[in-house]
């Protein structure tokens, strides 16, 4: 197979590996109806940094990684194998990015229990001071089960207990804080007034700048008129109030909603504060390569669950950005170019439904060789279908993100063969 070029124009070159895969064709009912022979593609030229990034803020939220033989079923406390889960972000590190941990992408409150969480947060929190690597993990109230709270004093009061436990519990462990958004909150907050009752609580407790997320629908369901409207525009004016109530305790805010149009109006109001800099960490995962080499008034940093899955690439794009800061005229551009090249493969793992994008970031650590099984806990890696599984694994090679060609090859046809494929 000759060399390729894929995903946008300037992108890097990719040649073949050698390893092959008969991969079947689904319709559209999923039934199979036809095969074709793989040649994969070697991984991309993606090379880690020897000097801090410097162009942006980046962070990767990761997954993870079950106990292969644990009840790690719906339901059921989660029991992690610290190792793997260990050694992955030890990865994402190597490759100058910095760690999120306890997301969404974790699994907060979707399989990943609060007692879990506790011990992810100072596992990750003393692993990265090791190596001096960035971390941040995120706080929220899922140690509350939202049936239990009911709208009232009594109900935010609680949120705002919950709140601080977790915050107290990032902090101790000497990691930056996240302010996460709450299902709880959601429920029992009945007006805007009520959100900022409850965050100027949490951010009386914060002892340096954090991050506050705004997650959309489209990521947890349970979230819908969060900050107080359903409107878009009426939430934003609300989390922008907030902002510049506690602007010295905000370092940046996360933002999920993938509206790229939204997203730089709000990184263009931000921009424009007076007081200390706040700043806009994409959290869209369709648009993430626009926003992150950003326009002529700025750029997003980056805070992306779609980076523990391409942090190779990711990094090597963000070096380029970091040439253009040093004159390289061309940089920015290949920088861009590189990001552009994953974007099917992320707006595939992330498509709807949104929240089960999890599978495909463990599927593809699996593929990668970075965890014994595919798994998830809570039995989540069974929320994606077989044909979506198999056109991850295409789009992951056209953009050279197997980085084991020859394993990939070998789990494809496991995974085929145990769903009763016979490519």
């Amino acid at each position: 197979m000759s060399a390729t070029v894929v995903g946008h124009e300037g992108a890097p070159e990719l040649t073949a590996s050698g390893a092959t895969v008969r991969l079947p064709r689904f319709d559209d009912g999923g039934r199979v109806v036809g095969t074709e022979v793989r040649e994969l593609n070697a991984p991309g030229p993606w090379v880690a940094p020897s000097a801090p990034i410097r162009s942006r803020v980046a962070f990767a939220a990761a997954h993870v990684v079950p106990h292969v033989g644990a009840e790690n079923v719906p339901g059921a406390p989660a029991v992690v194998d610290w190792d793997a889960t260990l050694a992955y972000r030890h990865q994402i590190w190597r490759y100058g990015l910095g760690v999120a941990d306890a997301m969404d992408t974790a699994q907060r409150g979707m399989g990943l229990d609060w007692a879990a969480t506790q011990e992810l947060v100072r596992r990750s929190a003393a692993e990265a001071a090791s190596v001096g690597g960035a971390i941040a993990c995120g706080a929220g109230t899922d140690q509350l089960d939202p049936a239990a709270v009911e709208p009232g004093e009594q109900g935010l009061a609680a949120v705002v207990d919950a709140y601080r436990e977790q915050v107290r519990v990032v902090q101790e462990a000497g990691a930056q804080v996240i302010v996460m958004a709450s299902r709880a909150l959601a429920k029992v907050a009945r007006s805007a007034d009520d959100y900022a009752r409850v965050y100027d609580a949490v951010l009386a407790e914060a002892d340096q700048p954090v991050v506050l997320h705004w997650l959309g629908t489209m990521f947890d369901p349970a979230l819908a008129g969060y900050w107080g409207s359903e409107s878009v525009d009426t939430a934003t004016a609300t989390f922008v109030d907030l902002i510049k109530a506690h602007q010295a305790k905000v370092d940046g805010v996360k933002v999920s909603l993938l509206d790229a149009g939204h997203e730089i109006g709000l990184r263009r109001t931000l921009a424009g504060l007076d007081g200390s800099p706040v700043r806009l960490y994409t959290g869209d995962d369709f648009n993430y390569p626009e926003l992150i080499a950003g326009d002529e008034q700025g750029y997003s940093d980056a805070l992306l669950g779609i980076f523990a899955a391409i942090y190779p690439a990711a990094s090597t794009a963000l070096q380029s950005f970091d040439a253009a800061l040093d004159g390289d005229a061309a940089a920015a551009t290949r920088g861009h170019a590189i990001l552009a090249s994953t974007e099917k493969l992320g707006r595939h793992i992330f498509c709807a439904p949104t929240y089960f994008y999890k599978t495909g970031v463990a599927y593809l650590s699996w593929l990668n060789g970075f965890q014994p099984g595919f798994q998830l806990v809570g039995g989540l890696h069974s929320g994606r279908s077989l044909a979506h599984l198999v056109q991850l694994a295409r789009l992951a090679d056209d953009c050279g993100m197997l980085l084991d060609p020859d394993l990939a090859a070998q789990r494809l046809q496991a995974l085929l063969t145990v769903n009763g494929v016979d490519a």
